[in-house]
């Protein structure tokens, strides 16, 4: 529970030394650190206590000095009730607000321990929620919904700092640049558009010590994360919803929509909605083949290549021709905006697939949603070499992905798909990130003995 020390006692253990996050280098005690904030406010940024500070809160207080912003006081309101309200109601965030609580406030909120604040992006705060005893003292300092706590406009504190850089931040006591902070210590991340990447706020933990542990960044981080994955679903679904509402005016015009589903299927299924139905078609290996390869070589291909991706090296347009003529016909009757044009092969409008969609989610690190929608290899019966090729940079973008941007819940789930399942490193990831004690760790140990013993 991130229960932040008293008053009381804080201001007891002000001469108290205490160490930098693994984050950063061997910290010093924070009477230095008051001390060099003395030397910043007082103009002297060449005074060698400076040095003792974190780069990341070195810069941030110059910044903040040069940006002429006051030691003290508390930040201006941005908004009064009713303002606030109907911002709060228009803001993205607020759909996921259920979620948040859920992921960062234990039990009982009015005896949590922690205080939690949702800002935008611009760093003025929206909810703030959690212990009450600790919102009332965090209120003194102006921690209050609808004040701004932007860098530009207190200093450097968790939620400005991280909205600043873009990037997930902790600051602990003394660090903060305004000294009605120091009590209090924080840990924020920026949450943003799944598609653009724009942020669009700030998620915020503010305690005592606890507040600024290796455990608090995991969960502040994965919970800004799971944000994003919850915003990308519902994007998706309003999509889909938007796309089925659509109708067009004639049974001549091209097809709605069209999908080619190629994941964990030894056949593929081409998904068809037009004003009139919806179809879903069987496709052959060859059509297959040929349909994936379009979808992927937007661009065109001659009958030559074509004929070499889907059939290997003795493959000929003479090969190919036959097939096409038997594909087009079947997109005649189900699809009649599909069908390929020649001279080169493609397509003529965009064709979706369920593999691409994957690795937009990856691009856009919705990494849970990517995880969800992988059903299995790219038509893992194909022997067609650009079907294979495809099959192993699907397989390799989600892994590396995984590997290295993913949060411990999804990089265990990868754990029990069968891509993951024998994939040892991996599995020492999971178990690394693992809490000392977490019962997981036991099976997570056996599975790697089992892998390494062959």
């Amino acid at each position: 529970m991130l229960r932040p020390r008293s008053p009381t006692t804080m201001g007891e253990a002000v001469v108290g030394s205490w160490q930098e996050s693994r984050a950063g280098s061997p910290g010093a005690s924070r009477l230095l650190i008051e001390r060099a904030h003395e030397e910043l406010i007082a103009g002297n940024l060449d005074d060698q206590r400076l040095l003792q500070v974190r780069p990341l809160v070195r810069e941030s207080w110059v910044r903040s000095w040069r940006g002429r912003v006051g030691p003290e006081g508390t930040p201006r309101i941005e908004f009064e009730r009713d303002e606030l309200e109907a911002y709060r109601r228009a803001h993205p965030l607020a759909s996921a607000m259920e979620m948040i609580r859920t992921l960062l406030l234990p039990g009982e909120t009015d005896d949590s321990g922690v205080v939690i604040a949702v800002g935008d992006h611009a760093g003025r705060l929206l909810w703030i929620e959690g212990d009450h005893q600790l919102q009332s003292l965090t209120e003194g300092m102006g921690f209050v919904a609808g004040a701004n706590w932007a860098e530009d406009a207190v200093g450097t504190t968790a939620p400005g700092t991280a909205l600043t850089l873009g990037q997930s931040v902790q600051i602990r006591g003394a660090e903060h640049y305004n000294r009605l902070v120091h009590p209090w210590s924080c840990t924020a991340a920026p949450v943003r558009d799944p598609e653009t990447r724009r942020v669009l706020g700030v998620i915020d933990i503010t305690g005592g010590d606890d507040a600024v542990s290796t455990q608090a960044r995991l969960l502040v981080d994965a919970t800004a994360r799971a944000v994003e994955s919850e915003l990308m679903v519902a994007r998706l679904r309003a999509r889909t919803d938007t796309r089925r509402a659509t109708t067009l005016t004639s049974r001549a015009k091209p097809t709605a929509r069209a999908t080619l589903h190629v994941l964990g299927r030894d056949r593929a299924r081409l998904e068809v909605e037009t004003e009139l139905e919806e179809a879903m078609i069987e496709l052959s290996a060859r059509h297959a083949a040929i349909l994936l390869m379009l979808a992927v070589h937007r661009q065109g291909l001659s009958a030559e290549r074509l004929a070499e991706l889907v059939y290997g090296e003795e493959g000929s347009p003479d090969t190919l021709r036959p097939e096409m003529v038997r594909l087009r016909k079947v997109l005649e009757k189900h699809a009649p905006g599909l069908v390929p044009e020649s001279r080169p092969y493609r397509l003529p409008v965009p064709l979706e697939t369920d593999a691409h969609d994957v690795l937009s989610l990856l691009d856009r690190g919705a990494h849970r949603v990517a995880l969800t929608s992988y059903r299995g290899p790219v038509l893992p019966e194909s022997t067609s070499p650009g079907v294979e090729d495809f099959r192993e940079g699907v397989r390799g973008a989600l892994r590396e992905a995984m590997l290295s941007e993913a949060s411990l819940d999804v990089l265990l789930a990868y754990a029990d798909i069968p891509e993951g399942q024998g994939d040892a490193e991996a599995l020492r990831m999971a178990l690394e990130m693992l809490p000392a004690r977490s019962p997981k760790r036991a099976g997570l140990v056996a599975r790697i003995e089992r892998i390494e013993a062959g």
